[in-house]
């Protein structure tokens, strides 16, 4: 029997659990997002999360600085200019070691004010 174990296999992949927009007005749009990720230190951890348009074309990104091995999840948030005529949002997080391919969020606009 072969038994291989890594913190790096335990840690998972960057999961998006929920995301909050609010519209301030000339399509700028404040957007937290809740990330989970078994972050094991700087080897493994959630890096950044991604911000992409319809097309699929990224349109913002919100880099994270260091591991959150005691704060999981964990909510961070970025003020974004979203341009017309998008609507919906797809939201993935990334981390250091598989890249995006945990759970991702698709999100719709609300109206700017």
């Amino acid at each position: 029997m072969f038994l291989l174990s890594s913190n790096s296999v335990l840690a998972g992949d960057a999961n998006v659990l929920g995301v909050k927009v609010d519209p301030l007005g000339e399509r700028q749009y404040r957007i937290a997002v809740t990330l989970s990720h078994g972050d094991t230190g700087w080897d493994h951890y959630a890096n950044v999360w991604l911000v992409f348009d319809e097309d699929g074309k990224l349109i913002g990104e919100r880099v994270l600085h260091h591991p959150h091995v005691n704060e999981q999840p964990f909510t961070r948030s970025l003020t974004l200019t979203i341009p017309e005529p998008v609507r919906l949002i797809t939201i993935k997080g990334q981390d250091s070691v598989h890249g995006t391919d945990g759970k991702m969020m698709v999100v719709e606009l609300p109206p700017s004010p």
